[in-house]
């Protein structure tokens, strides 16, 4: 069991600079929406002056998770392991209903069963055309008839099914490496192109990939949302399939994946695994990360935009967990400037969370919405023709938001972009 800690608790001095960082805070002007007013409150519970009840818990539950409070902290606030510590408790106590609890964790179990999301989102597709646009109000029925993940896929596509990779791929030329990808749950329905992208790009550039079976879910979301007993077990599941394997790095193309990956040492702290956690997560690498490092065999054809002989107009949404909690900013940058025909437009507001968050969208629906709204104008204001973004949940959430304009922009993983170029110049 996690419990709060009073040096980490300690470290906010209340100053403030947080605030503007915090997009509940911006949204509401609620002092206890904002990072500070939390950690506040994680305060006065841990001291036992007051306990978590629904009004209390209401304000952890508004919480993104985006972590931005992280960037613009001062004094090295570690928010994220307050919110992961704080969403436990909130889920161990009264003020979470046990059928709010019951429903949030089969929610949860469903995304990261591919086989059984698949099922779902086929189910979803079959009632989609009775539905409408209609709103739809409880997150099931959200999920079931008109969350994202059911809008992005045209009707083409057929039947939806968890998509596997072949366990090996060797690579194109001379070999500099091996390294092992993080096949994903949610991802390995929904976003299985992006998977073949950073496995042909990876090809591409001399590296054998290897895609270990029965790797599963790595537990970010349930971390992420106050199940961390159960993260942990899904975490030991995938080392221990990883381990399997002489790797030199362990590939991500999901932000919110990649973070937590990257922090198995604080989710086993003061347990048996811990210094394993560490050795695995020093191996763990973003995708993006790993080709800026590595250094990429550059595409020697250009892409082009909808005019003719007019250069590809792009921008790129920061996925919160990928520049705030990783830390990873410019080397996304770096690779898309360098494909040739690119242009990229910055854009306003880059790393302020979209709304998605996880599951978010689907528990606040209300406040998700509105984060959506304003990332869509400010993407409307770039005159881009593609955007770009390496996180799943952003990819989906941002796209119904797209798909609502009158000439709405694709959007894509910026290995797609990338693949897009190799592909153009030779078959890979």
């Amino acid at each position: 069991m996690r419990e709060f800690h009073s040096e980490h608790l300690l470290k906010c001095t209340h100053c403030g600079l947080c605030l503007q960082s915090c997009p509940t805070y911006v949204e509401t002007g609620s002092e206890a929406d904002s990072p500070r007013g939390r950690i506040y409150l994680m305060r006065a519970i841990s001291e036992g002056r007051i306990r978590w009840d629904s009004a209390v818990a209401e304000h952890i539950d508004l919480c993104l998770g985006c972590r931005a409070c992280e960037t613009a902290c001062p004094s090295g606030v570690e928010y994220g392991l307050l919110l992961e510590i704080a969403r436990a408790q909130v889920e161990r106590s009264p003020a979470r209903h046990s059928l709010q609890r019951t429903v949030k964790r089969l929610l949860l179990d469903l995304m990261t069963n591919p086989s059984a999301f698949a099922l779902a989102l086929n189910t979803a597709r079959w009632f989609k055309p009775l539905l409408g646009d209609r709103a739809v109000p409880t997150p099931l029925a959200r999920l079931l008839g008109a969350n994202a993940v059911v809008a992005k896929l045209p009707q083409s596509h057929g039947k939806m099914k968890r998509s596997r990779l072949s366990p090996r791929f060797a690579p194109i030329g001379e070999q500099r490496g091996r390294v092992a990808l993080l096949a994903g749950c949610v991802a390995s329905v929904l976003f299985y192109e992006v998977n073949v992208a950073s496995v042909a790009v990876l090809r591409y550039n001399g590296f054998e990939v290897v895609v270990p079976l029965g790797q599963g879910c790595c537990g970010a979301l349930h971390v992420h949302n106050g199940f961390i007993e159960e993260g942990r077990r899904r975490a030991l599941r995938l080392m221990e399939c990883m381990e399997r394997e002489p790797i030199d790095a362990i590939i991500v193309n999901s932000a919110g994946c990649g973070s937590t990956l990257k922090e198995y040492g604080k989710l086993f702290a003061g347990t048996p695994y811990e210094e394993r956690a560490l050795s695995f997560a020093a191996k763990v690498k973003d995708i993006l990360e790993f080709l800026a490092e590595a250094g990429i065999r550059q595409p020697v054809r250009p892409l082009s935009g909808r005019g003719k002989d007019s250069s590809l107009v792009v921008t790129y949404h920061d996925a919160c967990h990928l520049a705030h909690a990783q830390g990873i900013r410019k080397q996304p940058r770096d690779i898309i400037r360098s494909i040739p025909g690119v242009q990229l437009v910055e854009l306003e507001e880059s790393d302020v969370c979209c709304g998605s968050a996880g599951i978010y969208n689907l528990l606040q629906p209300e406040m998700a919405s509105r984060l959506l709204q304003r990332k869509i104008e400010r993407i409307c204001a770039t005159g881009a023709e593609i955007v770009l973004t390496g996180n799943p949940g952003c990819l989906a959430w941002i796209a119904q938001g797209l798909r609502e304009l009158p000439q709405p922009a694709e959007i894509l993983h910026p290995v797609e972009l990338l693949y897009r170029a190799y592909d153009q110049a030779e078959s890979i």
